[in-house]
């Protein structure tokens, strides 16, 4: 079996929607990828509301901390070859160079943890979030990566950020 992808899935507080994608991606990249979150400014701790999503959907969540994108830049770090931002605040926040030139898309989805209201009302913006991201990285799992050149894969990724893949 070939080397597993490594992907790196940013947002700025790395709490909730970064979190959630490297845990559906750890999962549903069947050992062909290795996922990672990070924020640009991380507040620390995991949403409680997205671990007790993952709980209830059987991860083990042990792997959970919200972490500063430099971990990924720094000497020593796993070589990327996909990042992906998953909130709009990223997407025009200056990044850090990534060694290597990893191929990126923007796959932008409201933040959950904004959302006011009921503990319910919570829980349900989570759960379409999860929804979302689970839809984008089976379509994405299943690209045929290796036949795709450049031009084609940057595209897919761009569209399965639109949900036009």
């Amino acid at each position: 079996m070939p080397d597993p992808y490594h992907v790196l899935f940013l947002c700025t507080g790395n709490s909730a929607r970064s979190i959630l994608a490297e845990a559906v991606m750890n999962r549903e990249g069947h050992g062909r990828f290795i996922a990672h979150s990070a924020g640009s400014r991380p507040t620390g701790t995991p949403n409680p509301f997205a671990i007790s999503l993952l709980q209830r959907e059987g991860f083990d969540t042990g792997f959970a901390r919200s972490k500063s994108w430099d971990e990924f830049a720094a000497p020593g770090a796993p070589h990327l070859d996909f990042v992906f931002t998953v909130c709009d605040q990223a997407a025009a926040e200056e990044c850090p160079y990534w060694p290597g030139q990893p191929m990126s898309a923007h796959w932008g989805l409201p933040d959950p943890a904004a959302v006011d209201g009921l503990d319910a009302v919570k829980a349900l913006a989570f759960a379409d979030t999860y929804r979302a991201l689970v839809r984008r990285i089976q379509t994405f799992a299943a690209l045929p990566l290796a036949t795709l050149d450049k031009l084609a894969m940057q595209k897919r990724l761009t569209d399965i950020g639109q949900d036009k893949a």
